[in-house]
């Protein structure tokens, strides 16, 4: 359940930001610890996305300490404020206002102390890390003789105003990642490199393709192995434990050799997906309709995206051990206590008797495997009480086993009206819900939760409210002037292959078709896209990322850039409430479709950390490429057919492309999330630059060198 959800419910305090309406005891989120520091405590975890120093410049700067005196706790659910996901670009606009709050009011109720020790007027004192100074007297006080965990005994008023962005002098700057040293000193930093007392080790056998049911197995397949395992089994779902990995993971391949499965048919192939979509039972929301949508034809535009992978470089991995009777959890799950609360459905457990704590993954963009191998390890764990058990999944279960971004159809029908501007508007969407996560329903979306002996019902994926970001239907509302529009969202009710949130949503196959669209309008206008963009753009900030990133990647030059070669343009507002991100892409199509350039601008509001914000960019960018060029799930008969790297290739760092970030300057507003702006946007600029290169549209992800030789 997210925090809409949950305000949507009621029983929280309505003068507060959400994160904090929930969680609004003050301790919940700070406490002082003996050594000098401040250990704060947020419900958002590292992804790698840097945020927990952005959330710590945050706090230093509230709290008037150096950076090297905030410590950030990693997330628990014995611990810490459950703030549900750490997803949707919203941890600064959700924990960074949280914390910037809480810190604000612990600072001013250290004040009002401090004014009474020192007996001085509170607005003439002044802090310097971490001592308050009566200037007139000279007399001062430090934070550590001030009994700061009594001052942060209670609930946030909210009524303390935070510093304004001109008395900055931490937040906006770029400060280097507290996490990076240690990983980059080769330190154990992740789950993977977890070693804990007896820990033993665990594997899954996974079944030959989704949906397919384990008819039988010998329970003494093993025997003669030499392999000292334990093999486990609860109805579909069937694994072993051993104390050293090697024998896991030879005993589970050999125990996969004497499972017998039934087989379960995936419906659709990929040359014939988008027709499988618009086949198929759909829930139809009108979103948005504006004056007369069906005052012309239009000319229609197709567009598709492939199922894709989320591709993490390390597999998803968890640790459980039961103790007597309670569970502990160790995962790099984005939502610790909607993976808490979906551990205790599976399980027949209360909430309160397990603990899950955060420890970083090697990627995650998204639901992916991180929550299933925690049930895995849980299962795997209770047949060997006492013991910690540790499961990585294999390659062929993380790129064929975790849920999928959903593939996607995009219909728009599109005409011009006089001087250039548009005047019709019809946008179609049919795709899969983007949600499956865990914690939001009465039964638990697990994997393994499916396969286990009177397992749950898979559940259909759904789409978050629009408020709330949307799913499939996400950036699917063009933010240009538009007199005449409707916009549809078909959501697939089937779902042979588990589908849920893969960085982006839905916001990737919409702007791709969006932007896509308005190049060709504008060249049907006969006008530069550019100029086609700023005359139908009024939102002030869109058209100053586009004029930015048009000036740094040199569009005037676009007429002047050399046989086979491309240069495109994009622009979206993510979510249309979150960050602005306008990109530039030049291509090279002389040996294969290969993007060279990339320059991005891009307005998050208030920048807390430039360097974080740009690396945020510059990575959705790199992955967007990889998206655009080489990504998609293959299914042959009854099975995912990519199962390994050279079946599901992404992008190589030899076919990296230079990449440019400008930050356009916007501090008077509030911050928003950089991690998925630019996904998009990029996108559709790579297809604008094929487009320009050799005067031929590709309509379908990825556009591959067979796509651009097919296209008419």
């Amino acid at each position: 359940m997210n925090l809409a959800f949950r305000i949507a419910q009621g029983g929280v305090r309505t003068d507060l930001p959400a994160s904090l309406a929930i969680n609004p005891a003050l301790a919940t989120w700070l406490q002082y610890a003996g050594d000098g520091c401040f250990e704060i405590r947020s419900g958002k975890v590292e992804l790698g996305q840097g945020i927990m120093t952005a959330l710590a410049q945050i706090a230093a700067e509230e709290l008037c300490v150096p950076l090297a005196r905030i410590r950030m706790v990693p997330a628990s659910t014995a611990l810490s404020p459950d703030e549900a996901v750490t997803s949707g670009s919203l941890s600064i606009q959700e924990s960074g206002v949280a914390i910037r709050l809480v810190c604000a009011e612990v600072r001013e109720r250290l004040l009002e102390r401090a004014a009474v020790v020192l007996r001085a007027v509170q607005r003439e004192l002044v802090i310097v890390d971490g001592v308050i100074t009566h200037p007139g007297s000279n007399r001062s006080v430090a934070y550590a003789d001030l009994a700061v965990n009594e001052i942060v005994d209670g609930e946030a008023s909210g009524k303390v105003a935070p510093k304004t962005a001109a008395a900055h002098v931490v937040v906006g700057r770029s400060v280097a990642r507290l996490d990076l040293p240690g990983k980059v000193a080769g330190a154990p930093a992740y789950v993977h490199d977890l070693v804990l007392p007896g820990m033993l080790h665990g594997r899954v056998v996974r079944p030959p393709s989704p949906g397919s049911v384990l008819e039988t197995v010998d329970a003494h397949a093993l025997d003669d192995s030499g392999l000292d395992v334990t093999i486990v089994r609860n109805g579909g779902f069937l694994g072993v434990v051993a104390a050293y990995e090697y024998a896991a993971v030879r005993g589970a391949e050999l125990l996969a050799q004497q499972a017998r499965w039934s087989t379960a048919d995936v419906p659709f192939q990929r040359h014939d997906m988008a027709a499988w979509l618009k086949a198929q039972p759909v829930d139809t929301v009108e979103l948005q309709r504006e004056g007369d949508p069906n005052a012309a034809p239009g000319e229609t535009f197709r567009y598709t995206r492939p199922y894709l992978a989320h591709a993490s470089i390390g597999p998803s991995c968890a640790v459980a051990q039961w103790r007597a009777d309670a569970l502990e959890v160790w995962s790099h799950s984005q939502g610790i206590f909607n993976l808490r609360a979906d551990l205790a459905l599976a399980l027949g457990r209360t909430a309160p008797s397990i603990d899950v704590n955060h420890v970083e993954g090697a990627g995650c963009y998204g639901h992916n495997g991180a929550d299933d191998v925690a049930l895995d390890a849980a299962l795997l764990a209770r047949a060997v009480p006492g013991h910690p058990v540790k499961v990585v999944w294999s390659r062929q279960d993380e790129l064929a086993r975790a849920p999928f971004g959903p593939g996607t159809l995009v219909e728009i029908a599109a005409a011009l009206e006089g001087d250039g501007r548009i005047g019709l508007w019809r946008h179609a969407i049919w795709s899969n819900g983007h949600s499956l996560r865990p914690g939001r329903a009465e039964t638990p979306t697990l994997l393994a939760a499916a396969e286990m002996e009177d397992g749950f019902v898979p559940r259909v994926a759904i789409n978050a409210a629009l408020a709330a970001g949307g799913g499939s239907e996400r950036n699917a509302i063009p933010f240009y002037a538009i007199s005449n529009r409707s916009i549809t969202n078909h959501r697939v009710l089937v779902m042979p292959v588990r589908t849920s949130a893969l960085r982006s949503l839905g916001a990737l196959a919409n702007v791709f078709a969006i932007e896509s669209t308005i190049d060709e309008l504008a060249e049907r206008a006969q006008l530069d896209p550019l100029e086609f963009r700023l005359r139908n753009l009024e939102n002030a900030r869109g058209r100053r990322v586009l004029e930015a990133a048009a000036a740094a990647g040199q569009w005037s030059d676009r007429k002047a850039m050399g046989e086979a070669r491309g240069r495109g343009l994009a622009v979206a507002h993510y979510k249309n409430s979150g960050a602005y991100c306008a990109a530039v892409v030049d291509v090279d199509l002389s040996v294969d479709v290969r993007v060279v350039r990339i320059v991005i601008a891009v307005d998050v509001g208030m920048v807390i950390n430039p360097d974080g914000v740009k690396n945020q960019i510059a990575g959705g960018a790199i992955q967007a490429t990889s998206w655009a060029l080489l990504e998609e799930v293959r299914f042959e008969g009854d099975t995912v057919a990519t199962s390994n790297w050279e079946q599901y290739p992404i992008l190589r760092f030899s076919e990296v492309p230079a990449v440019e970030v400008h930050i356009v300057d916007s501090a008077v507003n509030t911050p928003v999330g950089a991690g998925e702006a630019a996904q998009g946007p990029v996108v559709a600029a790579i297809a604008n630059a094929v487009k320009h290169a050799i005067g031929v549209r590709v309509f379908d992800l990825p556009i591959t060198r067979e796509r651009v030789a097919a296209a008419p």
